[in-house]
């Protein structure tokens, strides 16, 4: 009902597809019909059917079934083009539409969900399940229709033609549709089954090629290829358990075929013989119950992709309706009207089932002012970025920038107000110009050059093969780190949001490539406001305030001086780093 309520806007394409199937069938029925009358043609010649409707004349009764089976056949095969063209289109737009619609519903899940998650998981609902739904709208849906439409028609004529012996004809199929639904139940779950393991066996493999680096390193090639065996052996085992009951379903219809086959060739032909029943008749009952009976022998496999495409469909509407955490405001705010002033007013946040991440935490971020914000690792620095952006909720208190509590303002506004440089730099696989410019997708080749200068990356691009042409692999891995952390300041400085977050911007490069990025930051920072998230203080000395925070609490402030002057946990940090002290291990 889910996935009808879905189609609603296919609605008239859906009935063109029914008529056709529909339609295509009675065609594909005649052709029996005209077999009996051909007989009755030969058999009673001047007394036939035909013959009482005028034609007297046998070669012209068999010109008169000749042009009937011509037109029987063109049409049928008109109708057979139009339902295969209207289904299979139906089926990719319908694919492409829940793909769209699933994945868009995906990118406005909050960070939370998707690190609760499995990425192959994911993928695996994205793609094979949503094309599972594709493979039995395409095929499927025609059959039941088609397989109904024969039931209705055949049996009707039946019950016209030859009442006595039609029973004979129908009673099995009540057993056939029940057996069909008893086998849908004990199939339903074991189909569902198969798609949590392949949902399962997709996560590992997408895990394990995005961290082939670090099996390699490890050597641990033959620990990976047994859990991937491991999984695919549950995968494998999965599918057996289902692929053992759907493979009865034919032999077992194909028996109970058997007895209304054989009860209409018995008992039909001693009517036939004994003159109660034409000849031609008989003939028409004959080839109509294998019409009749035999498709049902298909009613297996229509079911089987029933079931998959519905264990499928199952999984997509699932995360269609996971809800969504994190919504847009209704207050529009312009990047060109924003000034830059941050408020966090009494701040508390905790991951889930875990110890408050940051506790009663209040700032005041003036705008156009660059402040540090220091602390051990745990402290809460990479969750205040979050927290900035939205990315999570606080849980008590209130972010506001430029008076409006950030949850009021529109998210795109909200986050096209702040650029962020983090230390785990993300590069998709193409250009390095298409990475500069990812945000900023209509920015020119020479505004990209030009932030590209700004970030000191401009030396390094001449320097590769095919420049800002130059393809960087996926996430960035045919750079270095030092060359990813320049294009992605080169992405915030084209950028120009008048909110800058680095976090931990410089902390994963050498001495050499720090220098550089600094003398870029200090120009992209100026007249911005800035938040800059340090684990080496040198890097926020200039600031003009710096927070210490320590198990997410604001613990110090005030400048670099200061800071040293209070002989607290910044003054023994910078001791240390500095060399002025030994950490003792």
């Amino acid at each position: 009902m889910r996935l009808l309520n879905y189609g609603r806007k296919y609605r008239t394409l859906i009935w063109q597809a029914i008529a056709c199937s529909i339609i295509n069938k009675i065609f594909d029925l005649a052709p029996p019909v005209l077999i009996g009358a051909a007989v009755d043609v030969v058999v009673q010649q001047e007394d036939s059917f035909i013959a009482r409707l005028g034609v007297t004349d046998t070669f012209s009764q068999l010109l008169v079934l000749a042009f009937l089976s011509f037109l029987v056949w063109g049409l049928e095969s008109i109708f057979q083009y139009a339902y295969n063209r209207l289904w299979r289109n139906l089926a990719q737009a319908m694919q492409h539409d829940l793909r769209l619609d699933a994945y868009e519903h995906l990118q406005s899940l909050e960070l939370a969900y998707f690190e609760d998650s499995s990425t192959g998981g994911l993928m695996s609902i994205l793609s094979d399940d949503i094309n599972q739904l594709e493979r039995f709208l395409d095929v499927g849906a025609n059959q039941i229709l088609q397989l109904s439409t024969t039931v209705l028609i055949i049996g009707t004529a039946f019950m016209v033609l030859a009442p006595n012996v039609a029973w004979m004809t129908i009673l099995p199929i009540p057993f056939i549709l029940w057996g069909s639904i008893a086998f849908q139940r004990l199939l339903a779950p074991r189909y569902a089954e198969v798609r949590e393991q392949v949902s399962l066996l997709n996560g590992q493999l997408s895990n394990n090629l995005t961290g082939i680096t670090t099996i390699k390193s490890f050597t641990a090639e033959e620990y990976e290829l047994g859990r991937i065996a491991a999984q695919s052996e549950a995968y494998r085992l999965s599918n057996r358990r289902a692929i053992t009951l759907s493979a009865a379903f034919v032999p077992l219809i194909r028996m109970i075929i058997l007895v209304g086959f054989t009860s209409i060739l018995l008992f039909g032909g001693t009517e036939a013989v004994a003159g109660r029943l034409s000849v031609g008749t008989y003939s028409v009952l004959v080839f109509m119950t294998q019409r009749l009976l035999w498709p049902l022998t298909r009613l297996g496999d229509t079911l089987d992709q029933y079931q998959r495409a519905m264990a499928s469909t199952t999984r997509v509407m699932n995360l269609l309706d996971t809800p969504i955490a994190v919504r847009s405001g209704d207050i529009a705010l312009p990047v060109g009207k924003v000034k830059g002033e941050l408020v966090l007013e009494d701040i508390t946040f905790a991951y889930h089932h875990r110890a408050p991440a940051i506790q009663h935490l209040s700032l005041n971020i003036h705008p156009g002012k660059t402040i540090g914000i220091v602390g051990a690792t745990g402290s809460g620095k990479s969750t205040l970025v979050k927290l900035l952006l939205r990315l999570y909720e606080v849980q008590a208190g209130k972010i506001t920038l430029d008076g409006i509590e950030i949850n009021q303002l529109q998210l795109q506004d909200l986050r096209r107000a702040i650029g962020l440089v983090s230390q785990d730099v993300f590069l998709f696989h193409g250009t390095v110009r298409e990475n500069i410019a990812y945000g900023s997708f209509d920015a020119t080749l020479p505004e990209i050059m030009a932030a590209a200068e700004i970030a000191e990356a401009q030396e390094f691009i001449d320097q590769l093969p095919q420049g800002y042409e130059t393809i960087v692999g996926e996430r960035g891995q045919k750079l270095s780190g030092g060359q990813k952390q320049r294009i992605a300041i080169a992405r915030a400085v084209l950028k120009d949001p008048p909110v800058l977050i680095l976090d931990e911007a410089t902390s994963a490069v050498d001495n050499e490539t720090e220098a550089a990025i600094q003398r870029s930051l200090e120009k992209i920072t100026k007249n911005r406001t800035t938040i800059a998230i340090a684990h080496r203080l040198s890097t926020v000395r200039n600031a003009d305030c710096i927070y210490v925070m320590e198990q997410g609490k604001l613990v110090e402030q005030g400048t670099h001086e200061q800071l040293l002057e209070q002989q607290g946990i910044y003054a023994t940090l910078w001791q240390v780093q500095s060399g002025a002290q030994v950490m003792n291990i």
